[in-house]
């Protein structure tokens, strides 16, 4: 019986891991890994990172300077982990993952 509970368990954790794709807490609508494969690093960096990112409240679009400087943060963090990520190239990354919502 316990045999039978552990593995009932352990398969749904593996079900539960695979159906949805990792999401960021306070950017839900985004996919972390293919975002961290799109830039080459893995998605504890971009999470890492990510966390220093303050997003507008949802309905509202954010002022010209939280854009800045959530940008300034994200990319100078970014680049740590993979100094080849341009501005260009983590602007492709984000828009082919931003929410049509």
């Amino acid at each position: 019986m316990k045999l039978y509970v552990y593995a009932l368990i352990s398969a749904f954790v593996v079900l539960a891991a695979t159906a949805a794709p990792a999401f960021l807490q306070n950017d839900p609508k985004r996919p972390v890994a293919d975002i961290a494969r799109d830039l080459g690093i893995t998605a504890d960096q971009f999470v890492a990172c990510f966390n220093g990112v303050t997003p507008a409240p949802r309905g509202s679009k954010p002022t010209d300077d939280q854009v800045h400087a959530n940008k300034q943060h994200l990319l100078s963090c970014l680049q740590q982990a993979n100094p080849s990520i341009t501005n260009e190239k983590l602007d492709a990354v984000m828009d082919k993952y931003r929410p049509s919502s």
